[in-house]
């Protein structure tokens, strides 16, 4: 190459560079002298944000009348609110209504409302009756679509609920983790041969089980498809095959899939746990595609765990080492539409959080961690599949 060419090229570069600038420079005149830079002024700068159209992030409150928690929340970056902590059925306007206004003033909304199926470390004896066909039970369904219909009056979105004879928390044990994090580690052989507990009733078989809840699912969804509430059960979680002698449903995929084709309604839908999904041995995104394609997940709980033995043998671990790709598992909702809550749950025991007060809740440093975590992976799936 000789020096006449490369003096051509250098020309082209030069005059290029000028006409670049002189474009440039009246654009940032327009913008004054003290404006930032900003190239492309109609463009958002920054990374993509939760929208109508995206999944939005969602965390427990204690108290949803506590301005300084809700306060605490929003600067996590969250404005959706699942809750847990309620009273028994059914749940009135009076109830209801000044917990949605509280909000309201934090520009936060509540997503969903969680039946009590827990009470005092058990069943709720008023559960008990639809999870067992007791008596009674034709007055507790009455009193849960008393509380559909409230909820669809004030536009709260999705009714979770649980359907275990006895959840098998049995088989659970704090073991240490990454730098002594406490981990929730299972193993099946801690509770398999512990007895029944005379509260809870009489045993049950797995088809007696699948027959109550059928009942129940028959009666509640077209209530909650009349009142546009979506109703999202959550699979059994320990999903050990018994627990204190009574079989468990909703602990298979095949269970899953039996779930959706029981009643065929976007009412009827299932908490996506990936991983309990990963509990049973199964791989995430597989089931995960095939739930959210039919627009069945009510909503989704976003964490991770190491599995050695299907529903038997597994650890919680944080949200960034377990068997699930995480990245994948936001792909694969936003690849699907999914526009519901997600829950980035069970955060890690951290040495910071054991000099907190107890009211810190939902925004301690493991719960930060999580959503952080979990806002991340949003963000960049919704980057690289809309270009957002």
């Amino acid at each position: 190459m000789d020096k006449t060419s490369l003096s051509r090229r250098a020309l082209v570069r030069a005059s290029g560079a000028a006409l670049l600038a002189g474009a440039a420079a009246p654009a940032l005149a327009q913008q004054g002298p003290n404006a930032p830079y900003n190239p492309t002024p109609n463009r958002r700068i920054g990374l993509p944000q939760e929208g109508p159209d995206t999944p939005k992030l969602t965390i427990y409150m204690n108290n949803l009348l506590d301005d300084a928690e809700a306060i605490r929340i929003k600067q996590l970056g969250i404005n959706w609110i699942d809750t847990q902590a309620v009273p028994e059925q059914p749940w009135g306007m009076d109830y209801l209504k000044p917990r949605v206004d509280a909000l309201k003033k934090h520009d936060m909304h509540i997503g969903i409302m969680m039946i009590r199926w827990s009470y005092q470390g058990g069943l709720d004896p008023n559960m008990n009756k639809i999870v067992r066909g007791l008596p009674g039970r034709d007055e507790e369904i009455n009193k849960i679509k008393q509380t559909i219909e409230n909820c669809g009056k004030l536009k709260i979105p999705v009714v979770e609920w649980n359907f275990y004879t006895h959840r098998a928390t049995d088989g659970y044990a704090q073991v240490p983790g990454r730098g002594g994090a406490l981990y929730s580690e299972f193993k099946y052989d801690r509770m398999k041969n512990l007895p029944p507990l005379p509260a809870d009733g009489p045993v049950q078989n797995y088809e007696d089980t699948w027959k109550n809840l059928e009942y129940f699912v028959k009666q509640v969804v077209p209530v909650a498809e009349k009142n546009g509430v979506v109703l999202s059960v959550h699979p059994n979680d320990p999903p050990s095959p018994m627990s204190r002698g009574s079989a468990q449903v909703l602990n298979s995929f095949s269970d899953w899939k039996r779930l959706v084709e029981t009643v065929n309604s976007p009412s009827n839908t299932m908490t996506w746990d990936c991983g309990v999904t990963r509990e049973l041995g199964e791989d995430p995104i597989v089931v995960g595609n095939w739930v959210a394609s039919r627009n069945r997940i009510g909503q989704v709980h976003f964490r991770n765990v190491v599995m050695r033995k299907p529903r038997e043998d597994y650890t919680e671990t944080f949200p960034d080492d377990g068997d699930n790709d995480m990245y994948e598992v936001m792909k694969l909702l936003v690849k699907n539409n999914y526009k519901r809550l997600i829950f980035p749950e069970h955060p890690r025991g951290l040495d910071t959080d054991k000099l907190l007060p107890k009211e810190a809740g939902t925004t301690s440093s493991g719960w930060a961690y999580n959503v952080g975590h979990c806002k991340a992976m949003l963000q960049i799936a919704l980057r690289e599949l809309r270009g957002l």
